[in-house]
């Protein structure tokens, strides 16, 4: 365990936002929003030193910090931890970058909202590097849920349109509940144990069958963090959050909020009941739900118009493959998902803010009233394809390099045909981003009828998110793009990132090393890491095939309408329609999504283990 100094950064990176947006407040009011934009971004790059500070104290070991100096005696403490490893603090960097490419893109942004704008990001922020950082199930709780309050009401920050409200509304009450299911999960944990802690946790839990009271607490945990994920049937609330919510709240939602879903729930099984509950039966559990949340989210991505809720499937399509890569339990398929979340979190970012950018200039996000009115001259036109290309998979971006070892994970776990899931998915949700890019900025193929208005749910407004018109894209939108997709592209071409990503995996699903550096102070000895591959022949190979595919999905859905035989697109619509109506916007129909998702996911969990 990585002693000195680097004990302080954590707690800094935690409480260094939260203490800056109370001053931000204060700026605004007595100076002026240049200045308040300025602390804003400034404290950003700050948290983005201190967490990559993090990641090279944590490159030989965990960083573990006990607040108040409440350090274990015996295995036994009541104080609360920070213990952070390599991926934990790339995941806070992750979020602290995104955070300051958001601001700076929205510098001098949302006049009427005053600075409440950018104290609520640092708060997000704040909640999302403690989350990711600390070693305690309430403290993650907590962090949940100071996430959770900021996003909703960034997301229903223009309150005076109907539609933002329902959006939020929905969002906020799904994850409540999806919290409050947490929590009590946590108080059969802690009734059984009498413990809070990761380490102690799973200190306590080792060796024990898991009987109805542990598989009932894991399943009640989780589900929180799976609706904060995006896992289908629990991903109701993300399109209508994002239709609404301005497009650099949009960023931090798809870039990181969503994959911290997928991050708790491997943080709390690889470190508290992974020695209770068989590895297959979470392998099969997660495999199932990844597959049906990549086919729901690929095929409602493809079907939509509204260009915000199309990268909102997107995302959810993606958040499938990551749980597949999670099903893996193997330091391979945690690396190739970290890899994957990064370079995905810069594409997924810079496409949101290019949308926000063709919004606030052409009041519309509808692909049939933009068709070919940005033009190709506007230098958004080629970011949002370059940006397509890279989301379907094309070397060398970071999401090509993350599904590559994603693939080679799974053929080496015994599951060759995941890869054709993989390329499929990619083509699909990279194919309908490209299709609306081709549409929007150059006037390609035939133009679509608009959005019904019964078909628009909420996000359907058409003022721009900015308090005028723009002219003219400002500089600051356009750097802040071009910072995150040079950041995905960096994920993808730095030889040594895969290498690293690695070794922080495998320390990551090391449990007896997380103990004994948590309760013990333990010199924990290396862990034992097979090198992942960087750009295999197969991963160049599968990545051109995807986009390749992609493109072919573009060219057939601008192209091929026409050739379609009329009953064919008639029974294509009647399924397409089906599938919409289930997402009808209605939030009582979401809330029994919610329980019934939570009851099959206790049934895939439990029902192997009964004797």
């Amino acid at each position: 365990m990585y002693q000195g100094p680097a004990t302080a950064l954590a707690p800094l990176a935690v409480a260094l936002p939260v203490v800056l947006a109370c001053v931000v407040l204060i700026v605004e009011r007595w100076a002026s929003r240049r200045l308040a934009d300025l602390l804003a971004v400034g404290t950003t790059v700050l948290v983005f030193g201190l967490t990559a500070a993090l990641v090279a104290a944590t490159r030989d070991g965990r960083v573990v910090t006990w607040s108040g100096g409440w350090v274990p005696r015996g295995g036994l403490s009541v104080g609360i931890a920070l213990v952070v490893d390599q991926l934990a603090a790339g995941i806070a960097c992750l979020a602290a970058g995104l955070t300051c490419c958001a601001l700076l893109y929205s510098w001098r942004y949302l006049k009427t909202a005053r600075a409440h704008y950018q104290a609520l990001m640092l708060l997000f922020l704040a909640g999302m590097v403690g989350f990711s950082l600390t070693g305690d199930l309430f403290n993650m709780f907590v962090f949940f849920e100071l996430m959770g309050v900021t996003a909703f009401a960034l997301t229903g920050l223009h309150i005076e349109e109907p539609d933002s409200v329902q959006g939020s509304l929905n969002f906020a009450v799904i994850n409540s509940l999806g919290a409050y299911l947490s929590l009590m999960g946590i108080g059969l944990l802690y009734a059984r144990t009498g413990q809070l802690g990761l380490a102690q946790l799973g200190a306590r839990l080792a060796g024990r069958h898991a009987d109805g009271l542990i598989v009932a607490a894991f399943v009640l945990v989780t589900i929180g963090f799976l609706v904060k994920a995006a896992m289908v049937p629990l991903h109701f609330w993300l399109a209508d959050a994002h239709a609404v919510a301005p497009a650099p709240v949009c960023v931090l939602m798809s870039g990181v909020m969503v994959e911290l879903g997928v991050y708790a729930l491997a943080r709390v099984y690889l470190t508290v009941f992974s020695a209770s509950i068989p590895a297959p039966v979470v392998q099969r559990t997660f495999l199932v739900t990844g597959l049906l949340t990549a086919a729901l989210g690929s095929v409602m991505c493809f079907a939509q118009r509204h260009l915000k809720r199309l990268l909102a499937y997107s995302t959810i399509a993606h958040t499938g493959l990551f749980l597949i890569g999670f099903a893996l339990l193997s330091p391979d398929g945690l690396a190739g998902v970290a890899l994957y979340v990064a370079g995905h979190a810069g594409v997924k970012g810079a496409l949101f803010l290019l949308v926000g950018v063709v919004l606030d200039r052409y009041q519309s996000v509808d692909e049939g009233e933009l068709f070919g009115r940005v033009g190709g001259r506007h230098p958004a036109c080629w970011m949002f394809l370059l940006a397509a290309l890279a989301l379907a998979g094309l070397p060398p971006f970071g999401p090509g390099l993350g599904k590559a070892v994603t693939e080679e994970a799974a053929a080496t776990a015994g599951h060759p045909w995941l890869v054709a899931v993989f390329v499929l998915v990619s083509a699909v949700t990279g194919g309908a981003v490209l299709r609306a890019g081709l549409r929007v900025f150059l006037g390609r193929g035939h133009r679509p009828e608009p959005i019904e208005p019964v078909e628009q749910m909420s996000g359907g407004r058409k003022e721009p998110e900015t308090e005028n018109t723009l002219r003219r894209t400002p500089l600051t939108m356009l750097v802040a793009i071009g910072m995150l997709l040079i950041g995905s592209t960096a994920v993808g071409v730095l030889p040594g990132l895969a290498a690293a990503v690695g070794r922080a995996a495998a320390v990551f699903g090391d449990q007896a090393g997380y103990l004994d550096q948590a309760l013990f102070a333990a010199s924990a000895p290396p862990v034992a890491a097979a090198p992942v591959a960087w750009w295999s022949s197969s991963g160049v190979l599968l990545g051109v095939a995807s986009t390749v595919l992609a493109a072919v999905v573009a060219g057939l859905s601008l192209y091929a309408h026409p050739l379609v035989p009329h009953r064919l697109r008639s029974h294509l619509a009647a399924g397409f329609e089906v599938v919409r109506g289930l997402h009808s916007g209605h939030l009582g129909d979401y809330v029994a999504w919610l329980i019934f998702g939570a009851a099959g996911l206790a049934a895939l969990i439990g029902l192997p283990l009964l004797p």
